[in-house]
């Protein structure tokens, strides 16, 4: 017989008995009253639910406070709904389609005759708090799928009517309330509208075609954000306006790196000081690379695309690939490469390798192109080509742990190098979509989650967002500004080498299919850069700036003395301007200080007669008058990167 009871446990292990059927708001407040006040929702076996659900299992059960960080979601998840009721209440007609929680904030998207502006959001948010101010209960009921189209038809809203039919027929048509407007949602919420706070704003409108086809009707996306404290909104508000300034779009076109045009969506066009910059931090990898003991390929770019059905990648990776046609000479279909493990498997096997050639580390500034909706591209953030510090490390199953943690440490003291010091490392487990038995991943990740411990780092676990075909380990950044960024990557890889045929001779004379580990530091080095750029605001340390410093005069007398002293900057190794142009000085000043350049050697009659150089610092009003061979010495210690300098103190 089916018990009546259900048992509870909480955060502290107590555990306790209740009716089946007893809602959280009512375990809450047997607690105590206090509890139930400031209570919002509840987590059932971690999963947050509305305070008002029956409990008819047993589980764990934590009692979520406006302040907790999960509830964050919810405040948002409520800020749209009342977004929603106030623009229906202030333009009676339009209709609303769908709503979610997106990072940093929320959205809805409208359908009305006339787009909606900026201009409206005064109006909207003054409703929007008149709303809140009412402290409507959220209530949730649930509809027949039939009543649910008969009532949002008899409202003129079409498109939700499309959203019913589109709930698979195993799931609940849930409606929730807050007072009188209602909505077609999956939850779950807070108690009432008066839990939003006031710490919300509109930020911006933008079009979007209904389920994203351009031959469906155009809607206008209203985009918000919420915080639990005003404090919190004013933060990320004060932060997005730093990002502005920093926005790496704007200031690549103010220093001259880069452009994209539409005949190239989503691939950079590189400007000559931007390929520098590029090449700088394709140096810096060759060199920590060299130190590291891998030696560099390069894998072609064009390759039949049963490689990519043997790898896995067409069943997992299809929509993102650039396929070719097939021709009439030529049956096959091609496939530009997405990625580079597959091309170096093949150099792997050509040859035959035993374990003694173990560790076999192989890497490659690998151009590779995925295929990215027009709508998601963002500069040098989000592109359709891009080119990755990739590296393939065959390894026997042993050898795991300890390479993991060699490519870790390497991972970590390049982001310091570049100004990084905040890292925090993830490990993401199996994804639902994936290739190779559940053994073969019990015993990867196993693998990987000992290297992890083993560093000592302090990590999060990313449920279900590893690779296809392993488990990984991703670094995020956080910059100067506090945002953050995923880079570096470190999997573990059981998979592909056995279905492409790798193998290595073992100590006992057997064919042993080897373990692969994929690498990236930057990641995407034109991303890696866009991120460089917005950490150092385009104020690069020396050794990383395109240009180093310009030399510019006062006078035109000083011509002759101011070529002299870029020729020798440059012998010294500096990468240096002339400029010679008769303009003022502070004009010559201002706009290579737009242009970022770290320092400025200007010369006069008096600097030539003296051989001196009067230094001015990106971002200083001060000047210093040193002597030339003094001050090129300087600089030239400075522009030396730190990996170079590393080594000249060991060697010292």
């Amino acid at each position: 017989m089916a018990s009546d009871l259900v048992t509870l446990t909480f955060p502290d292990g107590a555990g306790r008995d209740y009716s089946k059927g007893i809602t959280g708001s009512e375990v809450a407040k047997a607690i105590s009253p206090s509890l139930a006040k400031r209570t919002v929702a509840m987590a059932l076996d971690g999963a947050l639910a509305d305070l008002s659900d029956p409990i008819d299992r047993d589980a764990k059960i934590e009692f979520v406070s406006r302040d907790d960080p999960r509830a964050l979601e919810l405040i948002r998840h409520d800020a749209a709904h009342v977004m929603a009721e106030a623009v229906q209440s202030l333009w009676p007609g339009t209709q609303v389609t769908i709503g979610p929680v997106i990072e940093n904030g929320f959205y809805y998207d409208f359908f009305r005759n006339q787009p909606f502006t900026p201009e409206d959001f005064p109006a909207i948010e003054k409703r929007m708090r008149e709303i809140i101010g009412r402290d409507k209960p959220f209530t949730k009921e649930v509809w027949s799928r039939e009543e649910a189209k008969r009532v949002f038809r008899d409202k003129g809203e079409q498109f939700k009517v499309e959203l019913v039919d589109a709930i698979p027929e195993d799931q609940q048509i849930k409606i929730y309330k807050q007072g009188d407007w209602f909505d077609l949602c999956r939850g779950p919420h807070m108690t009432s509208t008066g839990k939003v706070g006031n710490a919300f704003k509109l930020m911006k409108v933008a079009g979007a075609y209904w389920r994203g086809d351009a031959r469906n009707p155009m809607l206008t996306r209203i985009y918000g954000t919420a915080f639990a404290k005003p404090e919190q909104l004013d933060a990320y508000l004060k932060q997005l306006e730093e990002a502005e300034k920093r926005d790496h779009r704007r200031l690549g076109r103010e220093m001259d790196l880069f452009h994209f045009q539409e005949e190239a969506p989503g691939s950079v066009f590189w400007h000559p000081k931007g390929w520098t910059l590029f090449q700088a931090l394709e140096r810096y990898i060759r060199r920590r690379q060299d130190t590291a003991g891998y030696v560099e390929v390069n894998s072609p770019q064009l390759m039949d695309a049963q490689l990519w059905v043997a790898t896995g990648h067409m069943q997992a990776f299809r929509d993102m690939m650039f396929l070719t046609e097939k021709r009439p000479d030529d049956e096959r279909v091609f496939a530009i490469k997405p990625m580079n493990c597959p091309g170096h498997v093949q150099i792997f096997k050509n040859g035959l390798k035993s374990y003694r050639d173990l560790p076999f580390k192989i890497a490659e500034f690998g151009k590779v192109h995925r295929f990215e909706p027009s709508g998601a591209l963002h500069g040098l953030m989000r592109v359709r080509a891009f080119t990755q510090d990739d590296a393939h490390i065959f390894i026997t199953a042993e050898q795991v742990e300890k390479e993991a943690l060699k490519v870790n440490d390497m991972i970590l003291s390049i982001y310091e190098d570049f100004g990084f010091s905040d890292v925090h490392i993830k490990f993401s487990d199996r994804p639902e979509k994936r290739i190779g038995d559940d053994a073969v991943w019990d015993k990867a990740e196993a693998a990987l989650m000992a290297a992890l411990k083993a560093s000592g780092r302090p990590w999060t676990l990313n449920k279900g967002e590893g690779a296809f075909y392993g488990p990984k380990l991703e670094y995020v950044l956080r910059d100067a500004i506090g945002r953050e960024w995923q880079c570096g990557t470190v999997q573990v890889d059981l998979n592909m080498p056995g279905r492409l045929g790798a193998f290595y001779i073992d100590e006992h004379s057997n064919k042993v299919t080897p373990v692969m580990l994929h690498r990236a530091m930057f990641g995407s080095l034109e991303r890696f850069i866009g991120i460089l750029i917005e950490h150092h605001a385009g104020h690069f340390p020396l050794w990383l700036a395109p240009t180093q410093a310009v030399v510019a005069t006062i006078i035109s007398d000083a011509d002759s003395y101011a070529s002299e002293v870029a020729a020798l900057a440059r012998r010294a190794g500096l990468r240096v301007e002339l400029d010679l142009r008769n303009e003022k000085i502070n004009y010559k000043v201002r706009e290579h200080s737009l242009a970022k350049v770290p320092v400025l050697l200007v010369v006069g009659k008096k600097e030539a007669e003296s051989r001196a150089v009067s230094i001015r610092r990106l971002g200083s009003q001060e000047q210093k008058v040193m002597g030339l061979d003094e001050a090129l010495a300087e600089l030239a210690a400075e522009a030396v990167p730190p990996d170079v300098r590393r080594g000249r103190m060991h060697i010292a």
